[in-house]
Order: structure tokens, then sequence, then C-alpha cells
């Protein structure tokens, strides 16, 4: 008789606890959150790469904004124009038929240090870009900066809202970062 009772002591424990665990189980965690962020840069990256254009798209925002080296593009219809033009989309339909390699370059996104609040994220990682597009052979590095993105969770998805693509190589690089933890060489001289 005893068995009984406590068979059903266990179940109405286990029913008790389904609310909490199911509370628990629809917060993500930050190294869930952080994951899925690192993710979507990486995806970012490889589609930017490959020319493919829905997936770069598929990463941001209806209202994102993109302010890099190319302006400023508001908006997923202007950042898809933009795109279209860049990396290897840009390279899309300039090969002779019978191309049996092309030059390629290919964009790392590396040291990423993201902060979730909610539904809202910031992130910030350095990146580089190689090139084989070379006379002599060989690999080159290309260009190097980091990216300062704002994002914010969409139906249970990660999407950047704002991405400042800073390209440490060209005119919009700065003395200094704040967004990185620098501060101003000049001061204290």
């Amino acid at each position: 008789m005893k068995r009984p009772n406590i068979l059903l002591a266990a179940g109405a424990l286990a029913l008790a606890s389904l609310p909490a665990q199911a509370i628990a189980q629809s917060q993500p965690s930050y190294a869930e959150d952080r994951a899925e962020i690192v993710n979507l840069s990486n995806h970012y990256m490889v589609a930017v790469d490959a020319g493919d254009i829905d997936t770069v798209i598929a990463t941001w925002a209806e209202d994102g904004v993109l302010d890099w080296v190319g302006g400023v593009e508001h908006g997923r219809d202007e950042i898809e124009a933009a795109m279209s033009r860049f990396g290897g989309a840009g390279i899309m339909g300039t090969l002779p038929a019978d191309a049996t390699e092309r030059p390629r370059t290919r964009h790392q996104i590396i040291n990423h240090v993201v902060e979730v609040n909610g539904d809202t994220a910031t992130s910030f990682a350095y990146w580089f870009a190689m090139t084989n597009r070379t006379t002599h052979g060989q690999v080159e590095l290309l260009y190097m900066g980091h990216y300062e993105d704002e994002l914010r969770r969409e139906n249970g998805e990660w999407k950047f809202t704002k991405r400042t693509v800073y390209n440490e190589s060209m005119h919009n690089k700065s003395l200094f970062y704040p967004g990185l933890g620098e501060s101003d060489p000049r001061q204290g001289q």
C-alpha cells in the first residue's frame, strides 16, 4: 500500500515542478545567447564571402542600420543593395564561362565580447580579411578592423539592429575605440 502513495507523491512533485522547469527552459542562458550571437556573426561572414545575399539579409532586423566604409545603409532593402555589390556577390557574373578557379577573399571574425540584456545585446569583435588574389601566388592579409554590433531578439532569433564596421586599414580608422576599452593615448602626456 505504501508504494502507490510514494508514486502519487513523486508524481505530484513532478507536476508541481513543471511550471518552474518550463520557465527556466524558456529563458535562454547567457551561454546560449552568446553562442547564437557569435554564430549569427559567423553566418554573416561566411555568407558575405560566398555571395549568399539571402543569408546576409536574414541576419538583419527589418529596421537594421549598417554603418560601414561604403556609407550608412538603412533597412534591409538598402543593406541588400549595398551588399549585393560586395564580397562574393561582387564577383558573381564577372568570371568567364570556362573559369576553373576564382580569386577569393575570406573574412575572419574573432574575439567576440558579448553583453546580453534580456532581448537586446551588444557585441564587439575583431575581423580581418585575406585574399588569394595576388600575382605572387601567396595569400595576403588585406584589411583588419572590428565590429560594434547592436542586436535584438525577434521571434526567438537574434538579428542585427545596428552594425558599425570599422576598417582600421582605411579612412574610417580612429586614434582609439572606446567600445573596445581603449582610451585616448594623448591623455596624460
